[in-house]
């Protein structure tokens, strides 16, 4: 028996015992995790999901793929060249068990990526523990971890983030390839709303905001500096 499975925005065709390099997941070596997103499974199709149905897996390893090359050339003001590496970050999983039916009791971990994810999803996900009341300074210490949690991410956030858009009129970021109205709507929560501030980000502010908005090599792969430029120099 086989199944059809949809993580990462990839869709793998598996059975038991396969091993296959999934997208990131939020798991460590040895965990036992469940993909629920099941389009067939047997002879059942799903609409588009078949409901009840799992592929549980055990995490053998967290690695790296094949190293890839960006080549960037600015041909506008400052003519200038760059080129950087990428290797995607992956997970090594060995399918241990199909279910056809009452993977949703099953009680094992839901295989979830690590990129689209946040510590406090993560800790909603988790068993409830014992509540404890809120205390009235956890603002400040929301601040804290926060910041701490900008120190962890790569490269150096960009100096040229705005609490609000100049005049009151963002740009349209939407006439960049690959930005829709849900990643404008992330661009805008970080403090980006103008062409010229993304024309302006070297390679250590582009990991940054790789890591902060879970791109991963997104803003390098579809030329947004190259087209930020572009665009910011038609508005002058």
């Amino acid at each position: 028996m086989f199944a059809v499975m949809k993580t990462g925005g990839k869709q793998y065709k598996v059975a038991s015992g396969d091993v296959l390099r999934v997208e990131k997941l939020a798991a460590d070596a040895g965990e036992t995790v469940q993909f629920n997103d099941v389009l067939m499974i047997g002879s059942t199709v799903g609409a588009p999901f078949v409901e009840g149905a799992g592929v549980q897996a055990e995490v053998i390893d967290q690695i790296k793929g094949e190293k890839t090359i960006n080549f960037v050339r600015r041909r506008r003001k400052h003519s200038s060249k760059r080129t950087k590496g990428h290797r995607q970050q992956l997970t090594l999983v060995r399918v241990t068990e199909l279910l056809e039916s009452g993977a949703d009791k099953s009680g094992v971990k839901a295989a979830v990526g690590a990129g689209s994810v946040s510590s406090a999803a993560m800790a909603a996900a988790a068993p409830a523990a014992a509540a404890k009341p809120e205390k009235k300074a956890a603002a400040p210490k929301a601040k804290k971890a926060e910041a701490k949690a900008d120190d962890a991410l790569a490269g150096q956030k960009p100096g040229n983030l705005l609490d609000a858009a100049r005049d009151g009129k963002p740009d349209d970021l939407k006439k960049i390839g690959g930005v829709g109205p849900k990643l404008e709507k992330l661009l805008h929560e970080n403090g980006v709303f103008h062409f010229d501030q993304i024309a302006a980000w070297g390679p250590e502010e582009v990991d940054y905001m790789d890591d902060k908005l879970s791109f991963k090599g997104r803003i390098a792969r579809d030329n947004w500096i190259d087209q930020a430029s572009k665009y910011a120099a038609e508005k002058e």
